[in-house]
């Protein structure tokens, strides 16, 4: 009987246009998905012409981006609306915390159809993290300081994204911004309790276990839980993440390329050996980007790497993380970019996100 399908890898390719090395890695049966970057994006004609050839390469890819709002938003032109940073949203909620909900609504619906439009599957939004004034790299990017209010505006985001037939995924699991540390170049270190991040930081993950189609952990060590990083903690992703929060998403890696984030138990790890850590660990997806780059040896690296621990028994395929993997591709036809901005549906979200404030 044949191991169940299951293409752990998400990558990306190298820039507006297909190369024929990124053709290989793509027919590679090991590769799930394409995460895109800027250095992608030209306009939304080649942006749709890229995509469609993925798609036509492999239908069941999952094409994927980066695509926040404010300052983490990969495609600013030609038509992409410029959407707000979440702390604006958190900020509305403390004046009208009903019309905040709307607009975090809007916000999901306008990110997702725009995407959609031009072939992009899924964006790894919302960001669950609370705003404790420490972190730099999460900054804006956090909605609130108060969980409950991260938790009801990222549930109206993804209510929006859900609209426009797309997936959410909640990161950084169980939080990352108590610390200060940038996880791009250093490991952060949460020194809390156990008890006092459930309390606190993970009560969003806890919350919308039953509403995201994904989570992304931290790449943060939480010494009194685990030594690991929590993207690389079987306590963190299986015990706590699927057992005691009931979580039966897709889980992803964060970005494996980060030296920091592959230095393990005091040893730096192969591209390889942190993809399998990290999906022995629980995760169902592994990321490694901005690889493609040059000769793209990394990404080579990983796909012969993982070849040969499915060989040899290192590394099995798992049926419920392909399930998972596949249930975050759209489910309807994407609307074209023309009968999308005519809807009545997008002028009125558009129209939320150009007067937040007025009822």
């Amino acid at each position: 009987m044949n191991d169940p399908i299951h293409a752990p890898l998400i990558i990306d390719v190298a820039g507006t246009e297909l190369t024929q090395a990124d053709r290989r890695r793509l027919a590679d049966p090991l590769v799930g998905g394409v995460i895109h970057f800027a250095r992608n994006w030209q306009d939304r004609a080649q942006l749709t012409a890229l995509n469609a050839e993925l798609k036509s390469l492999r239908p069941d890819l999952l094409i994927s981006v980066d695509h926040e709002g404010g300052r983490v938003q990969r495609f600013r032109s030609d038509g992409f609306t410029r959407l707000p940073s979440m702390r604006s949203l958190g900020d509305l909620w403390m004046a009208d915390a009903m019309r905040a909900t709307q607009v975090a609504t809007a916000c999901g619906y306008v990110l997702a159809a725009e995407l959609r439009a031009t072939g992009v599957d899924f964006s790894f939004t919302p960001v669950l993290d609370l705003d404790h004034g420490e972190s730099s790299v999460i900054g804006d990017r956090s909605f609130h300081r108060d969980p409950r209010v991260v938790a009801l505006l990222a549930k109206s985001l993804a209510l929006g994204l859900l609209q426009a037939g797309m997936g959410s995924c909640g990161k950084h699991f169980p939080g990352h911004g108590f610390v200060k540390a940038d996880s791009h170049v250093a490991i952060p270190v949460d020194r809390r309790s156990l008890k006092a991040i459930l309390a606190d930081d993970a009560q969003p993950f806890r919350w919308l276990a039953n509403t995201l189609g994904a989570v992304m952990p931290a790449h943060v060590i939480y010494p009194k839980v685990d030594a690991r990083p929590a993207g690389f903690s079987a306590k963190w992703l299986q015990d706590i993440l699927r057992t005691r929060l009931a979580f039966d998403g897709a889980v992803f890696s964060d970005d494996l390329s980060m030296e920091a984030a592959r230095r393990i138990d005091g040893q730096l790890l192969s591209y390889t050996d942190a993809a399998l850590a990290a999906l022995d660990a629980g995760c169902d997806l592994a990321l490694l980007c901005n690889q493609s780059v040059g000769e793209g040896a990394p990404l080579d690296e990983l796909l012969d790497g993982f070849s040969r621990a499915r060989r040899s028994g290192r590394w099995k395929p798992v049926a419920a993380s392909e399930r998972r993997r596949r249930a975050l591709l759209p489910a309807t036809p994407a609307t074209a970019w023309d009968a999308m901005t005519r809807s009545t549906a997008y002028r009125n979200a558009l129209d939320l996100l150009s007067n937040p404030g007025t009822p």
